[in-house]
């Protein structure tokens, strides 16, 4: 893969990756030293997953998320400003402050919204591939979730569902190994649940979750499968989440030694050697993209700290029946 793509394709992947990590540790910050509305789920150490599978995709691809969404958001396109704005209920975000961690959603750039229904996203994204399908537009769907959502009737309806309209459409495991507090083997009979793709035809494939260069290689096989007309895959990308499961819970469920072991593979400073050894990128030029990253974050926290708040009455702009 690292013959495939440029060395400005590869400082690409670095810095998203690192776009959505800084933004999940300021809004971790923002969270703890003052009122903010609603919870979050953060996305710390599984950005080699959503990085990988939407370098692959185009601008007007579909992708549908979980309640831990923002890393799948920032890396398919949104304007972090909006993102961010959109933390504070503000009216200047992607979704005029209603939608909030949980709910977030940018369809300008495919991104059809996180869910707060374990599962709930995977049967959306099956209907934006027949959109597609229906409309001959050659518009591929992604469907994120988590090891917990493929134990869900929606995964296997909507695999089922996929397969025998041989719809465009990926769906993507993030298995990081906890389901809230709960191991996902003390409720899943397997170990590799994309050997569950053979119930339904498709191909099952396993991707190193913290490896964005091999979720995007193997991703990238699937999408063009999927936009070939030839039906979806199951993806499982092993990974594993550096933080509790939302907001300020502490995962005592998890040994100091496990969680020491999967953060020596953060995918950010290993992706960052990577580059270092195979395109000639210095410490200089690491430390001068964090900085500038580090920079569009916090001018991201004044748009929201200076955007209007949300009226209460203006949810009435945004129902349709």
């Amino acid at each position: 893969m690292k013959d495939d793509i440029s060395r400005e394709q590869a400082l690409g992947l670095f810095r998203k990756m690192l776009e959505i990590r800084k933004f999940e540790e300021k809004l971790y910050f923002l969270f703890s030293t003052r009122l903010m509305p609603g919870s979050m789920h953060q996305y710390n150490g599984q950005e080699a997953v959503a990085v990988g599978v939407c370098a692959n995709l185009h601008r007007n691809d579909y992708i549908t998320s979980t309640h831990r969404g923002h890393g799948h958001c920032i890396a398919k396109g949104a304007d972090i400003n909006a993102v961010m704005a959109e933390m504070f209920a503000k009216k200047t975000g992607c979704c005029r402050g209603m939608g909030g961690s949980m709910h977030i959603a940018d369809f300008s750039v495919g991104m059809l919204g996180a869910n707060g229904i374990v599962g709930g996203g995977i049967p959306h994204a099956v209907g934006a591939a027949w959109t597609s399908r229906y409309k001959k537009t050659g518009q591929v769907a992604v469907a994120f979730f988590g090891d917990g959502a493929a134990n869900e009737g929606s995964f296997h309806e909507s695999l089922n569902l996929a397969a025998v309209w041989e719809l465009p459409v990926i769906f993507v495991c993030e298995n990081n190994l906890y389901g809230f507090s709960t191991h996902y083997r003390r409720v899943t009979p397997i170990d590799r649940l994309a050997d569950r793709a053979v119930a339904y035809g498709i191909p099952g494939v396993i991707a190193d979750g913290m490896d964005v260069l091999d979720v995007l290689e193997k991703s990238k096989t699937a999408i063009a499968r999927a936009r070939e007309g030839k039906g979806p895959t199951l993806l499982e990308c092993k990974t594993y989440r550096f933080m509790g499961h939302s907001r300020f819970e502490k995962p005592t469920y998890r040994t100091p030694e496990e969680l020491d072991e999967w953060k020596n593979r953060d995918p950010i400073p290993r992706f960052a050697e990577y580059i270092m050894k195979h395109y000639g990128v210095s410490d200089l030029d690491i430390r001068n993209i964090t900085g500038e990253v580090e920079k569009i974050i916090e001018a991201a926290v004044v748009f929201a700290e200076q955007s209007p708040d949300t009226e209460p009455q203006d949810y009435q702009k945004y129902i349709y029946g």
